[in-house]
């Protein structure tokens, strides 16, 4: 697969985590968020068919109750019930700004183990995708428990890609890409461009955690990878610092890594 034929991508999940929406305090970065909602927007204008799946809702809770992040369940989970209605709150403010109209789905494991569940889901999603909506996904943490959980919003994203039947997976992130080492330890770290394989080494050298109001890391990546590739899915995993980010990728730029998909 060539990197210029992302242009040719319909629909496009696009995840983006806690860091890339809220600043370390845990508050919400307008200008993130708004520069976000316009670049969609405008892909959405193209043609483009755009699902977002967002972090941020605890980070949001902590935000708005100048708290500590969360050290049990119990808290994440109150945070999130603050911080979701937040978060959606000002999506909304955002897409309305250039006329688009947006969709909130919360989710849990079952909503994809479950066939029922999972069919339903997906003829909700469609139908919101043919009405011209762009639904934004994050994970029920509320009501999550242990066996109900994602773990992190990375693998969300890879089985709302599957499930969508989506052309290509976007995520977003505080880092550029995946690295032969650890750029933060090692100042000669080399950006990977491209994979055609995820190895058992990539994934052992990968094992770190993510912020602290964040549950992801480059070993989730990695998952969501592994996840999307095997269903045909090419994924791209790019810095949300850089500029424009979203539609490079969707143009064909070379730039954070993309992840090729399995043939078969």
């Amino acid at each position: 697969m060539k990197r210029l034929e992302l242009r040719e991508c319909k629909r496009i999940v696009v995840k983006v985590g806690t860091s890339s929406i809220t600043y370390p305090t845990g508050k919400i970065n307008l200008g993130k968020m708004e520069a976000l909602a316009r670049e969609l927007s405008d892909l959405h204008n193209a043609g483009r068919e755009i699902i977002l799946t967002s972090s941020g809702a605890v980070g949001a809770g902590v935000g708005k109750l100048n708290v500590p992040p969360p050290s049990n369940l119990q808290e994440k989970q109150a945070l999130a019930a603050i911080g979701q209605g937040l978060l959606m709150h000002m999506y909304e403010k955002f897409f309305s700004e250039y006329s688009k109209s947006v969709a909130q789905a919360l989710l849990t494991r079952d909503c994809f183990s479950d066939p029922e569940r999972h069919q339903n889901f997906r003829n909700t999603l469609f139908t919101l995708i043919k009405l011209g909506v762009i639904t934004i996904i994050n994970e029920n943490d509320t009501v999550a428990v242990d066996e109900l959980k994602f773990g992190d919003n990375d693998t969300l994203s890879a089985m709302v890609a599957a499930g969508a039947e989506a052309d290509l997976l976007i995520i977003l992130s505080d880092i550029d890409g995946l690295y032969d080492s650890d750029p933060r330890q090692n100042a000669s770290a080399r950006l990977i461009p491209e994979v055609s394989e995820i190895t058992d080494t990539m994934m052992e050298n990968a094992k770190a955690k993510g912020s602290a109001l964040s549950s992801g890391g480059m070993y989730t990546k990695l998952t969501a990878a592994r996840l999307v590739t095997q269903s045909c899915i090419p994924m791209v995993i790019a810095s949300s610092a850089e500029p424009n980010v979203i539609r490079r990728v969707a143009e064909g730029e070379s730039i954070g890594t993309l992840f090729l998909p399995v043939t078969k």
